[in-house]
């Protein structure tokens, strides 16, 4: 299945068999591709690129399918890369985080930072933090070979 390359995004670099690689979800996925190209929200004379994962219902292209600013699908790898580092150690916290200082991070960028916290604004954050971290935990090895490979690549690039 090609995605639609007739859409408001324009797909320029593609990935067609992200259905394949989707984690725990691989072969079985509406998840049926990633691509890079040119943003559907541009106006003449203002390009921006995105990242757009293209999502299949099985009869048609969902409307879930997500187009996102390429720094923002980086502030996400940044973010599930500090997360993965905050449950390395998360455990010996008997909530695995802290009441008293639910800060985990703050990542500077562009003058300033992105804070990385606890949500104790979730009703239910005792429980949830828990679930999380259990799934963290079991992702690790798919997790670790992105992680792996991404460390990589910025090697490569300089990084």
């Amino acid at each position: 299945m090609n995605i639609p390359t007739t859409l408001k995004h324009k797909p320029v670099i593609v990935v067609p068999n992200y259905e394949n690689v989707d984690g725990a979800m691989a072969l079985q996925s509406d998840a049926k591709g990633l691509s890079v190209g040119l943003a559907q929200w541009n106006d003449r004379g203002n390009i921006e690129a995105s990242a757009k994962v293209w999502r299949h219902t099985g009869e048609k292209w969902s409307r879930q399918s997500e187009e996102l600013p390429l720094h923002r699908v980086l502030d996400l790898a940044i973010l599930v890369c500090r997360t993965n580092l905050y449950f390395q150690d998360a455990y010996r916290l008997p909530k695995y985080y802290d009441p008293a200082q639910t800060r985990i991070d703050r990542i500077p960028m562009q003058g300033d930072a992105m804070t990385v916290e606890v949500c104790t604004d979730n009703e239910m954050i005792d429980t949830d933090i828990r679930l999380l971290a259990d799934v963290v935990s079991r992702e690790g090895e798919r997790l670790g070979e992105r992680f792996a490979l991404l460390s990589s690549l910025l090697k490569t690039m300089g990084y």
